[in-house]
């Protein structure tokens, strides 16, 4: 897949121009995010992803569309675990509801940046190391083991070691100011509670990038589609967050779905490894089959979820009857 200069020109340019778009028509006046508004930019998001992969299939043929598909619903349902942590953080930082919307925008653009860098130097790796996939697809075994236990684990509410580092070493103001970044606290200029929390979605996200980027470079090697779909994954999650805010705590078996998912791309990799670096004639796993499975484990998952939970139960009281 040679992609041309002008076209990671446009990308970037395009996804420049919707972050603005988005500040102008949703942020020029800030206010709480409602779930009627919430659907109409999950819709846009969405529709606007299955544009591009139309426009993929006509400009580099059906695989790199079917590629970029399988890894926008993978990458867009790995992310919806990351809507508990930025909850978490949010109520941690107090976070005024008129002010999430921007908060999340902000945060969400730090990350994209942060995963970028991971994409570029994680396609060098491929492009000089056939034996990377072993250690991807390693590393997503683990990780996939990791999620099936995690149900039990609180998020840290204090973000992470970086976010700690700054607060230790720069001033910082316990109120808001607005919308403000910096303000002044006895006469010395300050970062905002806004700023830090900015700060903490955007660096925490990269955490759970960690397994992401991997696991998309499991349904597709080519870097632009990696970004591409990571970018459009990322941008529609802020509208889904407002979208799901109530039903987040029903999803109880998410860690379960996602753990399987990341589980089989974990040894799709392996054997794409083992393909690559040996004379063995081992089987590999077609994009519309990795498609297949990761839609009927999300269906599988959400639809099991929601009836485990159609008394009222959360993710929490589903994780006591279990252990109980």
């Amino acid at each position: 897949m040679d992609v041309p200069g002008w076209m990671w020109a446009a990308t970037l340019a395009g996804l420049i121009g919707i972050i603005c778009l988005d500040l102008v028509i949703v942020d020029r006046r800030p206010h709480p995010f409602g779930p009627k508004e919430a659907m109409r930019w999950v819709i846009f998001y969405i529709a606007l992803a299955l544009t591009f992969a139309v426009f993929i299939s006509v400009y580099f043929g059906l695989s790199y569309g079917g590629q970029f598909v399988a890894g926008y619903l993978m990458e867009y349902s790995l992310s919806v675990d990351n809507l508990f942590v930025f909850l978490v953080i949010m109520g941690s930082f107090a976070v005024p509801p008129n002010l999430q919307h921007r908060v999340l925008l902000v945060g969400i653009v730090i990350a994209l940046i942060l995963r970028g860098i991971l994409i570029v130097a994680g396609a060098e790796l491929i492009e000089r190391f056939a034996g990377t996939f072993y250690l991807f697809g390693g590393f997503l075994l683990f990780t996939a083991w990791q999620v099936w236990r995690s149900e039990d684990d609180e998020p840290d509410p204090n973000g992470n070691g970086f976010m700690r580092w700054i607060g230790s070493r720069v001033p910082t103001s316990p109120h808001y100011d607005g919308s403000r970044l910096i303000t002044r606290v006895a006469g010395r200029r300050a970062l905002t509670p806004m700023a830090m929390v900015m700060l903490a979605i955007g660096t925490t996200d990269l955490l759970f990038a960690l397994d992401s980027i991997p696991a998309v470079f499991g349904i597709t090697s080519e870097a632009y589609l990696v970004f591409t779909v990571n970018a459009f994954a990322l941008m529609g999650l802020r509208q889904l967050y407002f979208l799901l805010q109530g039903l987040l705590s029903r999803l109880v078996y998410l860690n379960r779905g996602l753990a399987i998912i990341l589980g089989f791309i974990g040894v799709k990799l392996v054997l794409e490894a083992v393909k690559k670096t040996t004379d063995l004639d081992v089987p590999t796993i077609p994009v519309w089959f990795s498609l297949a499975f990761i839609v009927t484990v999300l269906t599988i998952t959400a639809l099991t979820s929601l009836y485990a939970t159609r008394g009222g139960s959360s993710r929490t009281d589903a994780t006591k009857e279990g252990q109980d």
